[in-house]
């Protein structure tokens, strides 16, 4: 795919290649990337966590040098002008610094003054930015006391208090709910139309790749590909395929299916299983064992190419009988019962007297935008947090009571993996495994389980602040199931996770699910709700619908705005709520 060119280009990379050193490995993070990003456009950073985004954004933005290659950035050279180049660009890292102890306002005058705006020019600027963001009533308001994603909003705003030619956004999405991603987005591209920018907007969602105007996708540090997105799509013509599989479940479909040797990926979307077939393969349904199955075409997508670019996941193996967490099959006895529950912080009421259940073997999600309560309930579910009132049990032990003996039936895995960065891996697995109170012979066995089933025998000496995302994410999931729970809670497990690493995932909860281990998990991400078989909605502390994913699209359809997937019912019940 040819890039922009030399001509019409706002930044151009040749030969640009980085190394790190961590400890005694040298780390390739980006290798010979040549490359331009096109003026006045949102340009696209798609690829898998470790890929080099990061890395290629802190070069363009003069905060790191290539050991090869150069940089040219709004005409100038990056290496001899870094502060040339700064002075005309905005860059938001992952982790913007907001001051949390300051007000939004303070904050906006601190990022003013770093970025030498001048004064007579700032009331109509704030003025723009708080109208952009939707943040004028909070001015007053401490940036700590915002939900997750005003947060992103005030960094954004604090980022554009000085109008950039260029814009450099790092996962500013990651975190947040679908609500405040598409927000972000309208502001994003509002810039572009109305002041001219230029932006380039790396991210983990892949539907968010098919808003911009053009993708770099890279992978191991190397440049797979630049071209708009239909580009990519059109490459995956006839080998994407929904199936329905009669009297399967969703679930059991999907699992079977991925196992197939001419299917590259399989995940459920829908009522249906979105299938993507190795090229020059088809759909084989009775060599399959699947003769009652519908089979119909889907049109592709840029996850597809994506998804088939980097080769698959493959299959996980079935978990063996003999190490299956629970051996209870999914019934319709409730493992947790939630009725009038609340919780009051001082004289705020952050949840509402909600009801729900959650059967033995069942995937159950917890879904809400930022400040929700949606946090809130599951601390008090995983015994973190006491209720105010209620009832509310868990693995049949009264919380209120005696929340200590339940927690020996949880696992829990929380949205930043509770590992200690300094420890090892096989130290990491050590700890939690006495901390579980296994006995020597069963820490033994359990962590060669974790190894094996995990693939972390060759990182057993890697501290995890060096793991990669996904690899931490496997650890702190294989610590969550050293003790065998019967329940597992996972605190957006996947947050920021490329979807490779997103898939693995699911196949591990698949599996669990189908041993009757019960999950519980809260997620913004919402092609995964589409993975559970009941979940609830919150907004202000209350339950705005409840029951499985079709039904609430069914729910969410009644408002009278168009209903396709998951997102559109989370927005539209959101925003009749909030209307």
């Amino acid at each position: 795919m040819a890039a922009g060119s030399a001509a019409d280009a706002i930044a151009q990379l040749t030969g640009v290649s980085k190394e790190f050193i961590a400890g005694k490995r040298r780390i390739r993070a980006l290798h010979e990337v040549s490359a331009s990003l096109r003026a006045g456009c949102v340009t696209g950073l798609i690829g898998p966590d470790g890929a080099g985004k990061t890395t290629l954004m802190r070069l363009l933005a003069g905060l790191l040098q290539p050991d090869a290659g150069s940089l040219f950035v709004l005409g100038r050279d990056v290496g001899r002008e870094p502060l040339a180049v700064q002075q005309q660009l905005s860059y938001m890292p992952q982790r913007f610094g907001l001051y949390e102890d300051l007000s939004v306002q303070e904050n906006l005058d601190l990022y003013a003054d770093l970025q030498h705006v001048a004064h007579e020019v700032r009331p109509e600027r704030y003025a723009e930015l708080m109208h952009m963001t939707g943040l004028a009533p909070f001015t007053r308001r401490l940036a700590g006391q915002l939900s997750g994603g005003m947060k992103q909003k005030l960094g954004l705003a604090c980022t554009l208090v000085r109008s950039p030619r260029l814009l450099l956004l790092d996962e500013p999405t990651a975190g947040v709910d679908p609500v405040s991603r598409r927000e972000l987005w309208e502001i994003v591209y509002r810039q572009v139309k109305q002041a001219g920018m230029s932006v380039l907007f790396s991210t983990a969602y892949l539907d968010e790749a098919e808003r911009c105007d053009e993708l770099l996708l890279l992978h191991q540090g190397q440049l797979l590909g630049q071209g708009k997105p239909a580009e990519f799509s059109r490459r995956m013509q006839g080998r994407t395929w929904f199936v329905t599989g009669g009297e399967r479940s969703r679930r059991s479909l999907q699992q079977h299916l991925v196992q197939q040797e001419p299917v590259l990926d399989a995940l459920i979307q829908g009522e249906a299983v979105r299938l993507v077939m190795h090229e020059g393969q088809s759909p084989e349904p009775e060599a399959w064992g699947l003769g009652n199955a519908a089979i119909k075409a889907a049109e592709p997508r840029f996850e597809d190419a994506f998804v088939a670019m980097l080769g698959g996941v493959g299959a996980i193996p079935p978990e063996p009988a003999a190490a299956a967490s629970a051996t209870a099959a999914a019934s319709d006895v409730p493992v947790i019962e939630v009725k009038g529950l609340s919780r009051y912080f001082g004289s705020f009421q952050a949840v509402k007297e909600i009801d729900f259940h959650v059967r033995r073997g069942e995937v159950f999600g917890l879904l809400g935008a930022n400040g929700a309560g949606k946090s809130t309930t599951f601390r008090m579910l995983c015994g973190l947090l006491p209720a105010s009132a209620g009832h509310l049990t868990v693995a049949g032990v009264n919380l209120r009571e005696a929340p200590a003996s339940a927690r020996s039936r949880i696992g829990y895995m929380s949205q930043r993996f509770s590992l200690y960065g300094t420890l090892s891996v096989l130290e990491n697995l050590r700890f939690f495994s006495s901390a579980y109170g296994l006995s020597r012979q069963q820490r033994g066995n359990r962590i060669d389980w974790a190894f094996d089933r995990f693939d972390l025998r060759d990182v057993a000496d890697t501290t995890s602040n060096d793991l990669s995302l996904g690899y931490k994410q496997r650890l702190a999931m294989a610590a969550a199931l050293l003790h065998e729970p019967d329940i597992l809670f996972l605190d957006e497990p996947t947050s920021g996770v490329d979807p490779l690493a997103r898939r693995e995932f699911w196949q591990r909860i698949n599996t669990l699910a189908e041993h009757g281990v019960t999950v519980l998990v809260t997620t913004h991400f919402m092609e995964e709700a589409e993975y559970c078989d009941r979940l609830v909605i919150m907004a202000e502390g209350s339950i705005l619908a409840d029951g499985t994913p079709q039904s609430i699209k069914q729910t969410a359809a009644a408002t009278g705005k168009p209903v396709a997937t998951m997102e559109d019912a989370f927005i539209a019940l959101i925003q009749r709520e909030a209307a």
